[in-house]
């Protein structure tokens, strides 16, 4: 994720309903960001830098979430009625559904392994 997106990102944190336009590059830093708050509602830039951890704790729970969703639905056919699950594949789809449990960091999010499909 690039610091524009990230610092758009942690500023609708902040406050959903506030628009802002951000210039600057993608490698830039967040101080060489140039952000413009409408109606004057600045916000420091040290509360948005805040907000970085929680943003990238998002955007990574969010592509662990769709990696899941597509290892379930890739199994969905044999939750049918007209097929008999094996207890392997039950547990391997609810260790799928189980894998976001507990995770409050990025490096947490990285670092899950996914079940092996039986």
């Amino acid at each position: 994720m690039n610091i524009i997106d990230k610092t758009l990102f942690a500023i609708q944190k902040i406050n959903p309903n506030l628009n802002v336009t951000i210039g600057g590059e993608n490698n830039s830093t967040l101080e060489e960001l140039t952000i413009i708050f409408e109606n004057g509602n600045a916000i420091p830039k040290a509360d948005i830098k805040a907000q970085f951890p929680i943003v990238e704790l998002d955007m990574a729970m969010e592509d662990l979430r769709a990696k899941r969703n597509k290892l379930l639905a890739d199994t969905d056919y044999l939750a049918l009625s007209d097929n008999t699950m094996s207890d392997e594949m039950k547990a391997y789809r609810q260790a799928l559904r189980d894998i976001t449990e507990g995770l409050t960091t990025k490096d947490e999010v990285e670092a899950v392994v996914f079940p092996t499909k039986p």
